[in-house]
Parts: C-alpha cells; sequence; structure tokens
C-alpha cells in the first residue's frame, strides 16, 4: 500500500496514434464504439470500467505534454496513455511527488488542461504515456 493516497479508478485510456483515420477506423467503424470528436481526438464518455475510452492524435498529445506539435525526439513516442484516477489533488500532488521520488521522470508536473482535468505525467519503462488525474466530472463536480 502507498502512503498519502490511493487510485481510485482508471480515469482514462486512449491510443495515441500518427494515422487517426486508420484508429477512427478500428475503434468506430470496424468495432463500433460511439467515438465523437475531430480528427486530433475521438472519444466517448463513461466507457465501463474506466471513465473515458479516447483516441489521441500524437500532435494533439505532443501538444498537451509539450505545448508544441511534435512529439521530442529524445522521449521515445507512446503507443498508449492510460491515466488513474486519485481522490482530489493533494493526493494527485502526494502521488507525482512520491513517484519522482521513486526515480519516476514527469514529462510534466501536475497542471490543468483546457478541459479542466488536473493531471501529471511520466512515460512507463514500456513506453505508456502515465498519467496521475484527476477529472472533477468524475468525481460529480461541476466545471461549469
Amino acid at each position: 500500500m502507498t502512503e498519502g493516497f490511493r487510485i481510485e479508478r482508471i480515469a482514462g485510456y486512449a491510443v495515441i496514434t500518427g494515422d487517426p483515420a486508420a484508429s477512427a477506423s478500428l475503434y468506430r467503424d470496424a468495432l463500433g464504439l460511439p467515438l465523437e470528436g475531430d480528427e486530433s481526438y475521438l472519444s466517448m464518455m463513461n466507457f465501463p470500467v474506466a471513465g473515458h475510452f479516447g483516441v489521441w492524435s500524437l500532435k494533439m498529445a505532443a501538444r498537451s505534454c509539450f505545448g508544441c506539435d511534435d512529439w521530442p525526439e529524445e522521449i521515445p513516442v507512446p503507443s498508449s496513455t492510460v491515466e488513474f484516477e486519485l481522490e482530489d489533488v493533494e493526493s494527485l500532488e502526494v502521488a507525482a511527488a512520491g513517484m519522482r521520488d521513486k526515480g519516476f521522470h514527469f514529462v510534466h508536473g501536475a497542471r490543468t488542461e483546457p478541459w479542466g482535468q488536473i493531471v501529471a505525467r511520466f512515460m512507463s519503462p514500456e513506453g505508456v504515456l502515465i498519467g496521475l488525474s484527476y477529472a472533477p466530472w468524475l468525481h460529480g463536480e461541476d466545471l461549469g
């Protein structure tokens, strides 16, 4: 058991793709998932067992993590992202600090995304972009 925080659920999972049209063809057209959005991000909310499933373009992932359209060459390109939801912002900050203390290098620290989610991200050893998340809407909070 970890000290100072507890993961509540997977907040979201999205594949990261260099070819959004091909991924949309698989997940939306072939598998029938009701994905909505534009070519940079397709998603469905309240996916069973997870709060979210999405197809995230590499360009948008780079923008979210680094503020530019290109993924840095010195960081392996992720094939997916998984976000672990925490009970509150303080727990997210405790979790991120604990991960840093254990030697994990964060792509970026805790910050608020334009859609209201607070997230800190790091790369896993197998190249998955991992997020420690607090998404207010998953806790019944109104973003209004």
